[in-house]
């Protein structure tokens, strides 16, 4: 029998984790550097969330004045498989994970004061391809090959987009788009069979709003 208690996180928690926390902390640097371009540090802003069956639920009781409108993305963990020929049977498993990274857009109908009629589904696919855009560009940035996991993961690479619309009871959510990029992660799993070694733990600590959005975490020095 074991003799070891298991309460640690399995790594593809971990990946998952630091996955929507790079994406909090670069979607704040990329508003602070809108900012020093003189650009309006709004079209940067978007609100992460992990393991959300519908976070655009908040979307459902629009128009309310003031509403932010903000993309939304939405972090989970979809599967994993473990190739039998890398790794070994007693400890260590290599494991390629899927990640789901799904980008929700959002925008009403409006009419145009020069005359005609701007379409709220349209408005809400390029706010939800915006938000994919950000996405793949941050994740496949060179500092990010190993996600900040360097000696856990190996690597990580996007397998496929999917553009698509959220649904209520087998039927399409109006005005609300998403683009869901699907990451494939390379990374180790251990398991509690041998006498353990000592190894670098491995962990995110993630802070969250009051509504379950990602917070980032990157400190910045304002003075001048």
């Amino acid at each position: 029998m074991l003799t070891t208690l298991i309460d640690k996180q399995d790594n593809f928690e971990v990946v998952r984790d630091k996955i929507a926390q790079i994406l909090a902390n670069e979607v704040a640097e990329q508003k602070i550097l809108a900012v020093a371009a003189a650009k309006d540090p709004n079209d940067w802003d978007m609100k992460i969330f992990t393991e959300r069956s519908n976070p655009w639920e908040q979307f459902l009781d629009d128009p309310i004045p003031g509403q932010d409108r903000s993309p939304i993305i939405n972090v989970w963990f979809d599967s994993q498989t473990f190739p039998q020929n890398v790794g070994d049977t007693v400890e260590r498993q290599r494991a390629e994970g899927i990640f789901n990274i799904d980008c929700y857009g959002y925008a009403v109908s409006a009419d145009v004061v020069a005359g005609g009629h701007a379409p709220g589904d349209k408005a809400a696919a390029i706010e939800a391809q915006r938000a994919f855009r950000l996405v793949r560009n941050i994740l496949m940035a060179a500092i990010y090959t190993y996600l900040d996991l360097r000696g856990t993961v190996a690597g990580r690479w996007p397998q496929s987009v999917e553009v698509f619309q959220p649904e209520i009871n087998g039927r399409s959510v109006q005005q609300i788009v998403a683009a869901r990029m699907v990451l494939r992660v390379t990374y180790n799993e251990f398991s509690p069979q041998v006498e353990p070694v000592d190894l670098e733990l491995v962990s995110v600590d993630v802070k969250r709003s009051e509504d379950g959005s990602i917070l980032a975490e990157t400190d910045y020095d304002f003075t001048t």
